[in-house]
């Protein structure tokens, strides 16, 4: 909501750039696709990781939980 109070507010003052703005947001947004998709699987790995680091030690301590 802010970000669209902000665009409402910027077309108010400079049409022109507002308009660029609305036809340039998804190009950038197209444009930074892949390096979301990247950040998803690096996150995917390093949970993966540190599940497989962690797993030994959650053996062990799973016959003292109630």
């Amino acid at each position: 909501m802010f970000t669209f109070l902000l665009w409402c507010l910027l077309f108010v003052v400079c049409w022109p750039v507002a308009l660029l703005a609305l036809v340039i947001y998804p190009i950038v947004w197209l444009m930074l696709l892949p390096f979301r998709v990247v950040g998803i699987a690096v996150h995917g790995v390093l949970e993966l990781v540190w599940a497989v680091v962690m797993l030994p030690a959650r053996l062990l301590a799973a016959p003292f939980r109630v």
